[in-house]
C-alpha cells in the first residue's frame, strides 16, 4: 500500500491517493476512478488499473494473489484527504486491518468525507500527531484568507495563495465560490481542477495563469518562480501559504513577510484520537509526523499502539 518504489508485475499495489509521495510506476493498481484519472495526469505510462468504487469488495484472482483466504476481500473507504483519497480495509475470516494513508476528518468542500469503518488493526497516518496541532474551525481560516485577499487587492496589489497543485488548490478554490474575486491558477492546478470539475465539484469562475494579465487577480500557486520572474510586469505580490504547518509560526508572518494560514488537507490531533475512538482497533501502527509520540499517547490512554516510521521509546513502570 502506497509504496514510494515502482512494484513490478506480480503484485498488486494500492495507491490511495494521487499526491506524488504515495504514487510510483507500478506495474497493477487498484484505486478509485478519480484517483486514477488524476494519477495518469500526474504520472503518464501504461500500469493494469482495477478500479473500485467506494465500498466494493474485492478478491483479487489466483493469478496475480495466490494462495488466498477464499474469504479474503478488499474494500476502499472514503479518507476526506483530496478527492477519490481512500483508506483501504482489508478482511478475512474474523480477521481485519485497516490502512488510512492520508485523511482528515473535517469535512472539505472538494473531497468525499472520510468514513471511518471497524477494523481490528489500524495503521494510520500521524502527520499532526502532537497534542498541539490542533486547528481552528475551518470557516474562520477561510474568512481569515478572504480578508486577506480583499484587503490586498483594496491596496492595489496582488494576492498569491500558495498549496499544493492537487488538493489544497481545489479546497481553496471550492473556498472562494461566492467570494466573486478574479483568480487565475498555475497551469498544474489549472489541469487537475479541470479533472475535479469533471467529478462534479464546484468552482468559481477561474483563468489560468497568464503574467501579462495576472495584476488585480487572486492568484492560486505551488510555487512562487514564474510570479517573481515577472513581478516587474504583475507589481507587487502579497504571498500567503496554506498549511496545517502555520500552527508552528508566531505571529503567522514569517520573517520574508510571508503570512501564513492553517489549512490543512490533514487530520489534527483530536481528529486523529476521535479516529481511533470511530474504528475501535484492538492495535495501532502509526506512520508519518509524530509516529511515536501519538503511539505513546495512546498506549497512556490503554491502546495497545506502535510506531512504525519512528522507534518507539522503551517506558517502564516504576509502580510509584
Amino acid at each position: 500500500m502506497d509504496p514510494h518504489r515502482a512494484v513490478d508485475a506480480g503484485e498488486w499495489v494500492v495507491v490511495t491517493h494521487a499526491h506524488a509521495d504515495h504514487t510510483a510506476r507500478h506495474k497493477a493498481v487498484i484505486l478509485t476512478e478519480p484517483t486514477r484519472r488524476l494519477m495518469r495526469s500526474r504520472l503518464p505510462g501504461s500500469r493494469i488499473e482495477q478500479v473500485l468504487a467506494y465500498s466494493e469488495a474485492w478478491s483479487g484472482d489466483g493469478r496475480t494473489l495466490p494462495g488466498l483466504s477464499p474469504s479474503f476481500a478488499l474494500t476502499l473507504h472514503p479518507a476526506g484527504h483530496v478527492l477519490g483519497s481512500a483508506m483501504v480495509h482489508l478482511s478475512a475470516g474474523d480477521d481485519s486491518l485497516l490502512y488510512t494513508g492520508d485523511f482528515k476528518l473535517r469535512p472539505g468542500r472538494s473531497s468525499e468525507r472520510c468514513q471511518p469503518v471497524h477494523a481490528r488493526t489500524l495503521i494510520m497516518e500521524t502527520t499532526y500527531g502532537r497534542p498541539r496541532y490542533e486547528f481552528p474551525p475551518t470557516e474562520t481560516v477561510i474568512e481569515s484568507i478572504l480578508q486577506f485577499c480583499r484587503q490586498t487587492l483594496s491596496e492595489g496589489l496582488t494576492p498569491v495563495l500558495i498549496g499544493y497543485s492537487l488538493g489544497k488548490s481545489q479546497e481553496i478554490l471550492a473556498s472562494l465560490t461566492e467570494a466573486d474575486l478574479p483568480i487565475q491558477l498555475h497551469p498544474s492546478a489549472a489541469r487537475l481542477t479541470e479533472i475535479y470539475s469533471e467529478f462534479g465539484c464546484r468552482f468559481p469562475a477561474w483563468k489560468p495563469l497568464d503574467v501579462e494579465s495576472a495584476r488585480g487577480h487572486v492568484i492560486i500557486t505551488p510555487t512562487l518562480r514564474p510570479l517573481v520572474a515577472a513581478q516587474p510586469r504583475i507589481g507587487p505580490l502579497r504571498v500567503a501559504s496554506l498549511s496545517g504547518w502555520a500552527l508552528d509560526h508566531r505571529p503567522r508572518t514569517d520573517t520574508a513577510g510571508q503570512q501564513r494560514f492553517p489549512l490543512s488537507d490533514h487530520a489534527d490531533f483530536p481528529d486523529l484520537m476521535r479516529f481511533v475512538e470511530a474504528v475501535k482497533p484492538e492495535r495501532v501502527y502509526t506512520l508519518h509526523g509524530f509516529a511515536a509520540e501519538f503511539a505513546r499517547h495512546l498506549r497512556r490512554r490503554g491502546v495497545q499502539a506502535y510506531a512504525l516510521s519512528q522507534n518507539d521509546q522503551l517506558e517502564l513502570s516504576l509502580g510509584i
